[in-house]
């Protein structure tokens, strides 16, 4: 005789157990993935950056950026602008959700209003100046910025914050833009009209490394105005800062410039508008670092990008990021993957307000599932016994009962054979046997022919 394998009887009965914590698994999950996605939602995988104009700084950084954040599988969408006024109408009007920005093109009563922030001063923006020589082998002995009355002086498009920004420099000094031949040209048709002599000079707001600055610096017969009473400007327009630009600095071996140069200079932002992923914001500001972090022409290792020099509010991750570095996560890990267990504290929360009710759900639903198996065979055998109490009741001729007993027996042979196959933990087992017992009360008032009840 085959003896039965112990192994297929347990205290606990898993299948069952799953079956009954399988709702509270589905609801829990449910829960957790709507927290993950609607509560605390995933970074965009697509960013527009609007830059400026063809050939500055801003596009030249814009690159840049687009460069380093691909590598975390963000694509930033450069978005070619006139400046800082442009791009700061385009972050109203969401038409872009990060700009290059020029400090003292708003305020910050205005910044708030638009709901902007700002992610940080990336570096300086000198006001350059350059004025064509006024004749052969003869330099420009203009000193101050009265001499420009009746000049012809491309001051750019409105949109870009220069014209805004020289105005006021312009104003300062007594002068009226209306006391000078004003163009608006964007900064390479500028250029091209100055090295044709058809105008006097241009103004430009940029790092040196915008590539028309650099060409400017080298090109004969152009010079660089000299702000001698740069110090002076930063106390009429406290968003400028006085800058040098060293002797030689160009090129040493041609000693280019010849002299140290003075400037005035504004600062240029990161600004976005408030929605901006919080994720996004630190790797904007992690880039930043890389790419502005350096010693430049106007600044030291380490000076930029800063919470400082800006009028625009400072984001919160922003100053975050500045005081205490990356975020431990992205200190050691790809920014997907810190991202992801960033996010996952919304999923604990959620676990942890759904897990600890329904978990006073499951017991009772699993005890329910197994005494069901038990209890479910009780409702066959009330029927047998309705069945012999009905014939009783009618008094049916003796072939009749005996007819009936036989077919009432066969059931609960049946009842019994099939009871026997039921798969129960052993923790249940009185139950079981409850059952069993129950049966074989059953079976002797149907023998005996009496009247159940």
């Amino acid at each position: 005789m085959k003896r039965p394998k112990l192994g297929k009887f347990s205290l606990v009965s898993l299948r069952d157990l799953l079956v009954a914590s399988l709702p509270t698994i589905l609801l829990v999950l449910a829960a957790c993935v709507v927290a993950y996605i609607v509560v605390d939602p995933a970074p965009p995988r697509r960013v527009v950056l609007a830059t400026g104009q063809e050939n500055s700084a801003y596009e030249e950084f814009g690159r840049k950026y687009a460069a380093l954040l691909a590598r975390e599988g963000i694509k930033v969408e450069l978005q070619r602008s006139l400046g800082s006024e442009d791009n700061l109408q385009r972050l109203i009007d969401g038409r872009a959700d990060i700009a290059f920005v020029q400090s003292g093109s708003t305020s910050e009563a205005q910044a708030e209003r638009r709901n902007l922030m700002s992610l940080g001063s990336l570096f300086t923006e000198p006001v350059w100046l350059f004025l064509r020589e006024r004749g052969k082998g003869r330099k420009s002995d203009i000193h101050s910025l009265t001499q420009l009355k009746g000049l012809r002086i491309n001051l750019g498009p409105e949109g870009t914050g220069v014209p805004r920004l020289f105005r006021q420099v312009l104003a300062v000094n007594g002068v009226e833009p209306g006391q000078l031949t004003v163009s608006s040209l964007e900064n390479t048709p500028a250029t091209v009209e100055l090295l044709a002599g058809r105008i006097d000079g241009v103004v430009f707001s940029s790092a040196p490394e915008a590539p028309l600055i650099q060409m400017l610096l080298q090109t004969p017969g152009i010079r660089l105005f000299d702000f001698r009473q740069a110090e002076a400007y930063t106390r009429r327009l406290p968003f400028l800062t006085h800058v040098v630009l060293p002797r030689g600095i160009v090129d040493l071996g041609r000693d280019i410039p010849a002299q140290d140069f003075h400037l005035i200079a504004p600062t240029a932002t990161l600004v976005a508008r408030d929605d901006l992923h919080p994720a996004l914001v630190d790797l904007f500001v992690k880039s930043a670092t890389e790419i502005h972090g350096g010693a430049g022409w106007f600044q030291q290792q380490g000076q930029f990008p800063s919470p400082k020099y800006t009028e625009i509010p400072v984001s919160r991750e922003a100053a975050k990021y500045y005081r205490d570095g990356p975020p431990f996560l992205q200190r050691y890990l790809s920014f997907w993957l810190a991202n992801l267990f960033d996010r996952l504290w919304v999923v604990v929360v959620a676990l942890a307000a759904l897990v600890i009710p329904l978990s006073k759900i499951v017991p009772p639903l699993y005890v329910w599932r197994i005494r069901s198996r038990v209890y479910r065979w009780y409702g066959q055998l009330r029927a047998v016994e309705q069945t012999l109490e009905k014939e009783v009741e009618m008094s049916a001729p003796p072939e009749r009962l005996d007819e009936v007993r036989t077919e009432l027996l066969r059931r609960l042979d049946d009842i019994e054979t099939r009871v026997n196959h039921i798969s129960i933990p052993l923790s249940y087992a009185d139950a079981l046997y409850g059952l069993r017992s129950h049966i074989n009360f059953v079976r002797q008032r149907v023998r005996a022919g009496i009247k159940a009840g």
